[in-house]
């Protein structure tokens, strides 16, 4: 005998409905959870508010996840459920693309390394190779080479520089650029080797810091995952990356 809807228990129709509008604002309640990007730890900054000003333009969140690169890799080609991922060079995005697990990637920025010190200790000097060798200067910080590429060009600029034996013990390894600049700022060292776009931060304003010619400029490219479920929001964003509004934002903060 079928029970006409007249006679469903008011409980029934009570669910009935609650699925009617769940499903009617699935899509609502996709976008509201985010897109997820995992961002390379010098790219901290700007991409804040990168991802602010395109979120005021689409109504679309995107949340990172901030760390080295190394790391990232690393927890991309283990699972982790990334739409998107912004590294600081151009070889791992290349990697993942040539192991099927990303698109073929773009440049998004070039950034700079440099060296930052909050006191006397650093500020003063005539460059970065005299800052590291003035008497007040105990400890730098470094990103660490092997997964950090800006740490890898600090230390090529010291080996080009013949200060890398000199600095020995001297350097702290940091697990990203981001962690090295906050070494320095909480004064567990004298200085760090860190991103330009630390360095121009409101934080970073509040010491000084110098170039370093020696080290090569940081070729920064982002691909898309292959695991997104979202991918036309995800491709929107990395669009929007060079974007003018974008651009803008990047400059401010010595991306070029």
């Amino acid at each position: 005998m079928t029970l006409s809807r007249r006679m469903l228990p008011l409980s029934h129709r009570f669910l009935g409905i609650c699925a009617g509008i769940l499903i009617a604002f699935c899509p609502v309640c996709s976008h509201a959870a985010g897109l997820k990007a995992a961002v390379a730890a010098n790219f901290m900054v700007p991409f804040k508010e990168i991802a602010a000003a395109f979120e005021g333009e689409t109504k679309i969140k995107v949340e990172a996840t901030y760390s080295s690169t190394g790391s990232l890799y690393g927890q991309i080609v283990n699972g982790a459920p990334y739409d998107m991922f912004l590294s600081a060079d151009e070889e791992t995005p290349r990697s993942l693309s040539e192991k099927g697990v990303g698109e073929k990637p773009f440049l998004y920025a070039t950034g700079r390394v440099v060296l930052w010190g909050g006191g006397k200790e650093i500020c003063g000097a005539r460059d970065w190779k005299e800052a590291l060798k003035r008497p007040g200067v105990r400890k730098i910080a470094l990103p660490n080479p092997v997964t950090a590429p800006y740490g890898a060009a600090a230390e090529a600029a010291l080996k080009k520089s013949g200060l890398w034996q000199e600095m020995g013990e001297r350097l702290v390894t940091a697990q990203n650029v981001g962690q090295s600049f906050q070494y320095a700022v909480a004064g567990g060292t004298e200085g760090a080797f860190c991103a330009l776009s630390s360095a121009l931060s409101e934080q970073g304003s509040k010491g000084c810091h110098y170039g370093i010619e020696e080290a090569p400029p940081i070729r920064q490219a982002a691909c898309l995952l292959n695991r997104t479920a979202r991918k036309s929001d995800a491709l929107r964003f990395l669009m929007f990356l060079n974007s003018p509004t974008a651009s803008e934002i990047k400059k401010r903060y010595g991306y070029f």
